[in-house]
């Protein structure tokens, strides 16, 4: 499967990991805190940061009953209306440069899910090296097609989408010009639990679109996007905060610094110990050879004495004849005079 370059950064299954720090709304709108963030996914070790450009009317009506109010009790936003919700999560769009300037300074890649054909516009302006379209949104053809015609690399999330939605969503970026697509499996529940990730669905995704596939992870903890490094997650999207204690619109199910560094470096470890088809000894191996068990004289003997399991035996170290050559030598001389402790050889019989 092809690399994409996302910026300069490369992105494949022969690389590692690509890790995006997502910074929603837990920022409090403060950009001093969204800037501190940007400096701790930095040092955390992520690859990217990524914001989400909407403001409240181009994602929703100002509205704040019936389907516009959020009244299910288990909702992390119960009691909010649509409208107020993205309020209060939104960053603002003046915001952008100075949070992508400081992550490039950083060396991260900064881009952004865009939630209607405005703030694909307004992106362009900037420049972002590429695009996600959130799980919500991959059902609305018109701003897909709009991303894919920028012609830059495509971040999906699968979310609810069914694979006859995917499909469609694909179709819609290739017809209208994207080459590059990474499909982020999701569930998109917050925060999610591990049992509904369903993360076999990553090699399956990989194999019906023939593109790569990561996840975007919204459980606690780290288990999970490990899980799907180890099943060919090339991307691990989740999202970032600074101190859950202190509230922020997302901050139930997102990670604090020393939680996301632990994530990069497990996701890390996770990738390189796939490594590749291999039997026998590694390098690092080769010195433990001489602690499998071998062959060894047990008892001191004499020219002519019978070999018996008395007086040879199979026993660490590893510097005599394996012990699949035991039954050879029962019953058979020794030819010459050995102490307890010699090393079995061929030269005995």
């Amino acid at each position: 499967m092809a690399v994409i370059m996302l910026g300069k950064h490369a992105v494949g299954p022969d690389q590692a990991p690509f890790i995006i720090a997502e910074l929603s709304g837990n920022h409090d709108q403060s950009l001093d805190k969204a800037l501190l963030m940007v400096e701790a996914a930095a040092k955390c070790g992520a690859d990217a940061i990524k914001l989400q450009t909407y403001t409240p009317d181009t994602i929703t009506l100002n509205l704040h009953q019936n389907e516009f109010f959020i009244d299910n009790p288990d909702s992390l936003w119960h009691g909010s209306s649509l409208y107020s919700l993205y309020q209060q999560a939104m960053t603002p769009w003046e915001w952008h440069k100075p949070l992508f300037d400081r992550a490039k300074e950083l060396g991260m890649l900064a881009f952004s899910s865009p939630f209607d054909l405005t703030a694909v516009d307004y992106l362009e302006q900037l420049d972002v090296p590429c695009y996600k379209i959130a799980s919500f949104e991959n059902i609305d053809h018109g701003l897909i097609a709009a991303v894919a015609r920028t012609g830059k690399p495509v971040i999906m999330s699968t979310g609810m989408a069914t694979q006859a939605e995917l499909a469609e969503a694909v179709d819609v970026l290739q017809r209208n010009g994207c080459k590059d697509i990474i499909l982020l499996k999701c569930t998109s529940n917050y925060p999610a639990r591990p049992i509904d990730a369903n993360l076999n669905t990553i090699p399956h995704l990989a194999a019906l679109f023939g593109c790569q596939v990561g996840l975007s992870d919204h459980t606690a903890g780290i288990g999970v996007s490990v899980a799907a490094v180890a099943l060919g997650a090339t991307v691990i999207e989740k999202h970032f905060v600074l101190d859950r204690s202190e509230g922020g619109i997302d901050a139930a199910f997102s990670m604090e610094p020393d939680e996301f560094s632990l994530l990069v470096s497990e996701c890390r470890k996770a990738k390189d110990a796939l490594g590749k088809v291999h039997y026998g000894c590694t390098d690092k191996e080769i010195a433990s050879r001489v602690h499998r068990r071998s062959l060894y004289i047990a008892k001191d003997m004499q020219a002519g004495d019978i070999f018996t399991a008395d007086n040879l035996r199979s026993v660490r170290p590893g510097l005599g004849l394996a012990p699949k050559y035991l039954p050879q030598f029962l019953g058979r001389q020794v030819k010459q005079d050995v102490t307890m402790g010699t090393p079995l050889s061929w030269e005995l019989i």
